[in-house]
C-alpha cells in the first residue's frame, strides 16, 4: 500500500473533516491552507495545490506569485486541538517557474542537503537528535513603541514573586529561584502536570519522548524526543513547538522557546546530537578519542572551523547572543571534549561496545534556529570537514565556564560570533560550503541575509534599551 493509500484510509477510519496542508518559511514559522476532506483527492498529492508565494516572508515578488505546495502523505497526522477532526500534512514548495524544488523552501533544502550527502559516498542517511528547551510563563506583556520599549514575563515559580507587594503577602517557600530549577521535586517544580499532558499530546502525534524534566531556569522545561533522520528530526520539532505552545495556551499560559527571555538566568537551547550513516553502519564510531572515527573528528573540525558562519543559521535571532554568554551554561567556546558540557561541541558517553550510540552533540544552537536550515548546515559543514580532513585540534577538558576572556585570548580559543550581525557578515564571508552540491543557492544567501537585516537586525540596533537608560540618562 502507498503513503497516500495509506493517507486515504487513515481518513476514513478517523472520519476526517478537514486536511491542513502546512508548509515552513525562512524564519521557521509554520503556516497552513486547510481543505474539505471533499476536496482533497490522489491527484491533488501528485498536482500540488497553488498558493500566492508573495504573501510569504522574502519568498516571491507580487508578479511571479504563484507557487505549488506538494503534499508529502508519509508525513500526515490527526490535529489534536481543532474541534473538527483534521489531518495535518507536511509539504515541500515547488517553483512553477523554474520546474524544480523551490529554492528558498527550508524543507526543500533539507532534502537537496540529503543527497548531497549521498552524492559523497560519505554517507546514506544523517540523524540529528535535537534537545528543545523551552519556558512557561503565566503572563507575558510586550510594548514596542516610539517612546516606549517594555516587557515583562511571569512565572509562579519566579523568584521575584517572593516578597510582599500592595499588601499581600506572596508564598515564598516553593520557588526554585535563580538557577535552582534542576530539579527538585514538587511542589518546587510546578510544572509536573503540564509536562505530562504535553507527553501524552506528542505521543498523540507521532513523537517519540523519553526524558521529561524541569530545566534549571524559573519555569523552564524539557521533554526529549527521539532522534530521527534530518527531515524527521526538522518535522519532529515543528510538531514539538506546536504541541507545546498549544496545551500551555489551553492551561491560561504561554510557552516560548525564545533564546534568553529571563535576564540573570539560564536561556533556552537546542542541543543537537548528530552521526552519518552509511550502509546500516555508523561513520562516527571508532578507535580514535573518546571511540570516536577519524570521520567524526573530521566532522566536529568542519562545524567548529565553519561555526561563525553556521551561527546565522544556528542561532538566528538577536536574542541568541545574550543567551551564549559567560555564567550560564551556554557553550560559546569552539572546542570539543568527551563528555564536558562546558565545551561547544560534546561527545557524550555510551558504553564501551555499543557503536550505534556513538556521536556527537553540538550545544550552540537554539530554538530560534529554522530547523531545516540549521540542521542542512550543520551536515554541510560536517561534509566539508571530512572531504578535506580538518582537524578539530586538541579537545579541553578543563571547565571553560571557568575561564577568564584574558586567558580565551592567550589561548587563542575561538569563540561564536558576539551578534547576530556578526554572524550573518561571517556567513557572507564563508558560505561556498553551503552551496556545496546546490543545497543554498547564492539567491537564497543573499535573501536569508536581507531578510535578517531588515526584520531583526537593523530594528534592533536602531530601537533604545532601558539598560541604556540606566546606564547614560545621567551623562
Amino acid at each position: 500500500m502507498s503513503d497516500i493509500q495509506k493517507f486515504f484510509k487513515t481518513c476514513e477510519e478517523n472520519e476526517i473533516e478537514f486536511v491542513d496542508f502546512r508548509f515552513t518559511d525562512i524564519k521557521g514559522i509554520w503556516h497552513h491552507v486547510s481543505y474539505s476532506m471533499k476536496a482533497v483527492d490522489e491527484d491533488l498529492f501528485e498536482d500540488g495545490l497553488p498558493f500566492d508565494g508573495s504573501s510569504v516572508p522574502a519568498w516571491q515578488p507580487i508578479n511571479k506569485s504563484d507557487m505549488i505546495l506538494i503534499p508529502d502523505a508519509a508525513s500526515a497526522f490527526i490535529d489534536p486541538f481543532p474541534a473538527e477532526p483534521t489531518i495535518v500534512v507536511f509539504c515541500d514548495v515547488y517553483d512553477i517557474y523554474k520546474n524544480e524544488l523551490y529554492e528558498k523552501c527550508p524543507r526543500s533544502i533539507a532534502k537537496k542537503a540529503l543527497k548531497y550527502l549521498e552524492s559523497t559516498g560519505l554517507g546514506d542517511v544523517a540523524y540529528f537528535g535535537p534537545e528543545n528547551e523551552f519556558f512557561v510563563f503565566d503572563n507575558v506583556k510586550v510594548k514596542d513603541d516610539i517612546n516606549c520599549q517594555y516587557y515583562e514575563v511571569d512565572t509562579v515559580e519566579g523568584g521575584w514573586n517572593s516578597h510582599v507587594e500592595f499588601g499581600e503577602e506572596f508564598n515564598t517557600g516553593h520557588r526554585p529561584g535563580t538557577k535552582g530549577g534542576y530539579f527538585p521535586v514538587a511542589p518546587v517544580d510546578s510544572m509536573v502536570d503540564l509536562r505530562a499532558e504535553m507527553v501524552k499530546v506528542l505521543e498523540e502525534v507521532g513523537l517519540e519522548t523519553f526524558v521529561v524534566h524541569h530545566e534549571v531556569a524559573q519555569g523552564q522545561g524539557e521533554i526529549g524526543v527521539k532522534f530521527g533522520t534530518l527531515i524527521e528530526a526538522a518535522d519532529n520539532v515543528q510538531k514539538l513547538k506546536y504541541v507545546i505552545k498549544n496545551i500551555a495556551h489551553i492551561n491560561g499560559k504561554t510557552a516560548t522557546f525564545m533564546p534568553k527571555p529571563l535576564h540573570g538566568d539560564n536561556g533556552n537551547g537546542m542541543h543537537c546530537h548528530q552521526s552519518i550513516w552509511n550502509n546500516g553502519e555508523n561513520t562516527f564510531a571508532g578507535d580514535g578519542y573518546a571511540g570516536l572515527s577519524q570521520t567524526a573528528l573530521h566532522y566536529i573540525g568542519g562545524v567548529l572551523k565553519h561555526a561563525g558562519s553556521l551561527a546565522a543559521f544556528t542561532n538566528a535571532s538577536t536574542n541568541s547572543y545574550k543567551r551564549l554568554v559567560p555564567g550560564f551554561e551556554a557553550p560559546s567556546i569552539l572546542t570539543y571534549s568527551s563528555q564536558n558540557r562546558s565545551a561547544s561541541c560534546r561527545i557524550p558517553w555510551s558504553k564501551e561496545g555499543n557503536t550505534k550510540a556513538k556521536r556527537v552533540e553540538f550545544r550552540f544552537p537554539d530554538s530560534t534556529a529554522n530547523p531545516y536550515l540549521a540542521f542542512s548546515a550543520m551536515l554541510l559543514a560536517g561534509i566539508d570537514g571530512i572531504q578535506n580532513k580538518i582537524e578539530p585540534g586538541q579537545p579541553m577538558e578543563e571547565d571553560l565556564f571557568e575561564l577568564s576572556l584574558d586567558e580565551i585570548r592567550e589561548k587563542g580559543i575561538r569563540q561564536m560570533p558576539h551578534t547576530l550581525r556578526g554572524a550573518v557578515e561571517s556567513m557572507l564571508d564563508d558560505k561556498d560550503y553551503l552551496k556545496a552540491g546546490g543545497v543554498m543557492s547564492e539567491d537564497f544567501i543573499q535573501t536569508y541575509q536581507h531578510y535578517k537585516y531588515e526584520t531583526e537586525i537593523w530594528p534592533w540596533e536602531a530601537r533604545p534599551h532601558p539598560f541604556e537608560f540606566i546606564s547614560t540618562y545621567s551623562c
